[in-house]
C-alpha cells in the first residue's frame, strides 16, 4: 500500500510549512529515515526523512509552496504502483449552491478566504493592510498562503501586480531580479517588526580579553571554551541578577522571566537562525561551550526541533567571528536587549601609563528603552566587563 508523506508540525504553535526543496525526484528511490525534503516554518528549518523505504511516486506540493500541517505533501510506494488521485476536499456549508434568480442550481460561490486562512498569513494581511479578497490563492484548493501575501505586497509596493513576477518594473538594464528565499523573507519581516515594535538604543563597551585568554591557555590543546562561552557566562550570571535585562514586552506588560535561556545567533547559508541555550546561568563555561556547538551543527545540519529555538530571553550575537569590529544589533522579539560581540584582537591599551598590546573587543548592547534605561543598560554591560577582566571570576569558572 502507498503511503502518505505528511508535512509535519513542528512545534504546537505551527499551522502550516513551507517545502523549501525536494532532495527526491518522482521516480527515485528512497530509504526510511533519508532526508526526503527541506520545509522551513515560522520557527525552524528542517529535513523531513521519508517515512518508510520505496520509490517516490507522487510529489504534491511544488517547492515554494506553502501548506497546512498534516497535508499529504508526497506519496511513497513500490515501483509502478498505482496511486490514488488526491482527494478533492467538500466544500464548506458557506459554499453550498444557491438558486439562482431563474430558480435553477447556479455555481457554488468561492468560499470565504478567511475560512482559508492560517494565523501567519492573517497576521500579514493585516501588518500590511492587504484586502485578501485581491488576493489570488496558488495553495491547496486556491488556499491563500504566505507567500502569496508577499508576492501580491511585492507587487502592490512595486505598482505592479502579482502576475509581473520576477520581470519586475524596475527597467534597469543589466539587472537580475530574483525573489527572496523563505528564510531571507521571514528575516526581514522580523527585522522590520522589530524596529516598528522596540524603542532600539545602544550602547558601547570595550572590554579586556587579556585574562580571558590565559586561562584558555590553561586548556590542553584544543579543548578550551571559546571566548563565547565566557562572555555567555557572564551574561547568564548578570541576566539572572538584571532580570529586568532578561524581560519581555507583551503589550502594556512587563514579563520578567525565571529562567535565562540564552539565544546564539547562528549563521547559515542566505540567513541565520537563533537556537537557545536553557538555564544558562545553571552551566559552567565548558557545558555552555559544548551547547553552543552542538546547536551550531544541528543548526547547519537542519536538524533542529523546534523546542531549540523556542524560548530565548535575550541573544547573543558574534559578528566579531567574521572580523567585524562592532555593529548595532536589532532586537531579537518580543526580548528587551541583544549583545553584539566584536572581534577579540591585540590593540593598543594604557596599562600601567605605558601603550601595550592587549587582546580587547568592543561589546555593543542593545536595548529596548521602552522597558530599560540607558543608566540599567551600562550598569548591565559594566558588571559583563567586570567579570570577563576579574582573574578570580575566571578562575571561578574554570572547568
Amino acid at each position: 500500500m502507498p503511503t502518505d508523506v505528511l508535512m509535519p508540525q513542528m512545534g504546537e504553535s505551527i499551522a502550516e510549512g513551507t517545502i523549501v526543496r525536494w532532495t527526491k525526484n518522482v521516480g527515485e528511490p528512497v530509504d526510511r529515515d533519508e532526508p526526503l525534503f527541506e520545509m522551513s516554518t515560522d520557527k525552524v528549518d528542517a529535513e523531513v526523512p521519508a517515512p518508510v523505504a520505496g520509490v517516490l511516486l507522487q510529489i504534491r506540493a511544488r517547492a515554494g509552496e506553502t501548506v497546512p500541517v498534516n497535508s499529504v505533501v508526497a506519496v511513497i510506494g513500490a515501483a509502478g504502483e498505482a496511486v490514488t488521485a488526491p482527494a478533492v476536499a467538500a466544500a464548506p456549508p458557506s459554499a453550498a449552491a444557491e438558486p439562482s434568480p431563474a430558480g435553477t442550481a447556479g455555481p457554488a460561490p468561492p468560499a470565504a478566504p478567511r475560512a482559508r486562512l492560517s494565523p501567519v498569513v492573517r497576521r500579514l494581511a493585516a501588518e500590511h493592510e492587504v484586502d485578501l479578497s485581491a488576493v489570488a490563492g496558488t495553495g491547496n484548493g486556491g488556499r491563500i498562503t504566505r507567500d502569496d501575501v508577499l508576492a501580491h505586497v511585492a507587487a502592490r509596493d512595486r505598482g505592479g501586480s502579482a502576475a509581473d513576477g520576477v520581470r519586475g518594473t524596475s527597467g534597469e538594464p543589466g539587472a537580475r531580479i530574483e525573489p527572496m528565499g523563505v528564510m531571507r523573507r521571514r528575516i526581514a519581516e522580523r527585522m522590520l517588526e522589530s524596529r516598528r515594535t522596540s524603542a532600539h538604543v545602544h550602547t558601547l563597551f570595550e572590554v579586556d580579553f587579556s585574562g580571558v585568554a590565559a586561562a584558555r591557555a590553561a586548556y590542553p590543546d584544543g579543548t578550551a571554551p571559546g571566548y563565547l562561552a565566557y562572555i555567555a557566562k557572564a551574561v547568564s550570571e548578570v541576566l539572572a541578577a538584571m532580570p529586568v535585562v532578561n524581560a519581555s514586552v507583551d503589550g502594556t506588560n512587563a514579563v520578567y522571566h525565571e529562567q535565562v535561556n540564552l539565544g546564539i545567533a547562528v549563521a547559515l547559508d542566505g540567513g541565520l537562525i537563533v537556537p537557545v541555550v536553557k538555564q544558562a546561568d545553571r552551566l559552567d563555561v565548558g557545558a555552555i561551550h559544548e551547547a553552543i556547538k552542538n546547536l551550531a551543527a544541528r543548526a547547519r545540519a537542519k536538524q533542529l526541533a523546534p523546542e531549540d529555538v523556542a524560548g530565548g530571553t535575550f541573544t547573543i550575537t558574534n559578528p566579531g567571528r567574521f572580523g567585524s569590529l562592532l555593529g548595532m544589533p536589532i532586537i531579537n522579539q518580543p526580548q528587551v536587549a541583544i549583545l553584539g560581540v566584536g572581534a577579540v584582537e591585540p590593540r593598543p591599551a594604557v596599562v600601567g601609563g605605558a601603550v601595550v598590546a592587549r587582546l580587547r573587543a568592543f561589546l555593543t548592547l542593545g536595548f529596548d528603552h521602552r522597558l530599560i534605561d540607558g543608566a540599567v543598560a551600562d550598569r548591565f554591560l559594566a558588571r559583563v566587563k567586570t567579570a570577563l577582566e576579574d582573574p578570580q571570576w575566571l578562575a571561578g569558572h574554570r572547568s
